[in-house]
């Protein structure tokens, strides 16, 4: 009987010292001796990114066809057109007649040809495209107008218009000649034909206080002309105290020009270059009106898509504003940041 209660007890000590040292095993969890925080709960693994081709799946093509040159106005409308197709991913054809209305027409028959699903169109000169413009609604094609003709667009059937009213623009342009002090405005053009930048120099006559002459003065492709007729102007009529040229160039051929001719003038200007920029934050010019042309390019191709795949149509008869905006010394060196990534 002894023996048997030494075998129990043998066996007892056993099973306490199993205890006390097998608890090797990873698989178990030590008893804390003391509180620890609580693990964060376990992440779920990243989604995979997919890299889209930004063309897959669309098979619209839109046509953007204008008056415009590859100069510095209309290169940031090329760009915003480039950005609007790649954002839809679909085929966008960008034509730029340099003034020539038969060319532009031709384009833009070409395009009803190919069976485009949307057309943009300027109207620098309405009545030179007004029958291939007419044609791209009778055939169903939705019509969009940019930068010029906000006061044709709704004649030819188009959806809407994509631009700044020129007339308000020119209006705000004579208030700022009238706070600076000029009494006989200049109000140099750079196309001879294009009805845009005659309401501009309307709307300067609408507002400024004192006279305003307004002259065809070259094309752009020809600064050294521009320069001096606009001086011959000047040496013309000594009365003439300002000049307000009605794209992004002719302010820097005025600036020269006065300088020829001897004369301390005011200038204004549309739209942006970095050369104008430049002038206006060391105060020889003393604004330029912005329309924000890249708009002009990139709104027409978003407003084509939304109506060829959703049905939408914005604006609701009525143009699509896109300036006019401001550019003097107060906020020069803002845009001047933007104008150089070709954007404004």
């Amino acid at each position: 009987m002894r023996k048997l209660w030494k075998l129990v007890a043998l066996l007892f000590a056993l099973t306490l010292v199993a205890a006390a040292c097998g608890n090797d095993d990873d698989t178990s969890e030590p008893a804390p001796s003391e509180p620890t925080e609580t693990a964060a709960p376990a992440t779920e693994a990243p989604t995979e990114v997919v890299e889209v081709d930004p063309t897959q799946g669309c098979d619209k093509t839109y046509h953007v066809i204008t008056h415009g040159d590859s100069g510095t106005f209309w290169s940031v409308v090329e760009v915003a057109v480039r950005d609007a197709a790649s954002a839809i991913g679909c085929d966008v054809v960008y034509f730029g007649s340099n003034n020539d209305a038969l060319r532009q027409a031709q384009e833009i028959e070409a395009a009803i040809a190919a069976g485009s699903d949307g057309i943009a169109i300027s109207l620098a000169d309405p009545a030179g495209v007004q029958s291939a413009a007419e044609a791209v609604v009778a055939a169903g094609i939705p019509l969009y107008t940019l930068n010029s003709g906000v006061n044709n667009y709704k004649d030819l059937g188009a959806v809407s218009h994509i631009g700044q009213t020129e007339t308000v623009a020119g209006n705000g342009a004579g208030e700022r000649f009238n706070a600076l002090g000029a009494t006989h405005v200049l109000c140099a053009r750079q196309e001879q034909t294009n009805v845009a930048l005659e309401e501009r120099c309307n709307g300067l006559a609408e507002t400024f206080g004192g006279q305003v002459t307004s002259e065809f003065v070259g094309l752009d492709a020809n600064p050294d002309e521009q320069q001096n007729t606009i001086a011959a102007i000047l040496q013309g009529d000594e009365s003439i105290d300002g000049v307000l040229g009605v794209g992004p160039n002719l302010p820097l051929r005025a600036l020269t020009a006065g300088e020829q001719a001897g004369r301390d003038l005011v200038i204004g200007g549309f739209d942006l270059s970095s050369d104008l920029i430049d002038q206006i934050e060391q105060g020889n010019v003393a604004f330029t009106v912005d329309q924000q042309q890249y708009l002009q390019g990139y709104l027409p191709v978003i407003l084509m898509h939304l109506q060829a795949t959703n049905l939408n149509t914005a604006g609701g008869g009525l143009p699509i504003l896109t300036g006019p905006g401001f550019v003097d010394t107060a906020n020069a060196a803002d845009v001047k940041a933007l104008v150089s990534q070709g954007t404004r």
